[in-house]
């Protein structure tokens, strides 16, 4: 491996905008996109990842099967909002546990600004981890819900993830 690769592996890597409006009622928060998710510029873009299929069954309709731009669409319609806990970080690979001097996000800032949120839910422990920590006091004033990773890292079957994502849909209405 050229130092140039190795360097290129363990720069700092960005996470995307939130993705959200006026009507969003859900804010569900993952923790920092993995390689292949950066290296496309799209939420959860691994296609072993089940995030679009558990939040398909959240959400009532295959958001799945769209392409990228009407998955989007498909959430903010649903009233489902989309960020990550993680501004910035160092890392190697994909795995949460190798995140290091992590720069994180304005949380509450973001949930402040959403008046019809009802929820957050936390996309993992690290989401979870960081996103309680950083709204503080603030975790009081919504639901929070812990999901279990959708990552194909995290290898617990859909099946059993699925009860805990289709809470999801208890805030939407």
């Amino acid at each position: 491996m050229t130092s140039g690769y190795r360097n290129a592996m363990s720069a700092r890597k960005h996470a995307f905008p939130p993705v959200v409006d006026e009507h969003t009622r859900v804010l569900v928060l993952g923790s920092l996109p993995g390689e292949r998710s950066l290296a496309e510029q799209r939420y959860y873009a691994h296609p072993q990842n089940q995030f679009w299929r558990l939040i398909s069954a959240a959400a009532g309709r295959d958001i799945a099967a769209l392409d990228y731009d009407a998955r989007l669409a498909a959430l903010i319609e649903a009233r489902i909002g989309l960020w990550d806990v993680v501004a910035s970080a160092e890392r190697k690979g994909s795995t949460d546990a190798a995140i290091r001097e992590p720069e994180v996000r304005d949380i509450a800032a973001l949930a402040a600004s959403l008046p019809e949120l009802r929820a957050i839910a936390f996309n993992g422990g690290t989401a979870l981890k960081h996103g309680l920590r950083q709204l503080g006091q603030n975790a009081s004033r919504f639901a929070t819900i812990a999901l279990s990773s959708s990552s194909a890292l995290h290898t617990v079957p859909m099946a059993e993830k699925l009860p805990q994502w289709q809470r999801i849909s208890d805030y939407l209405t």
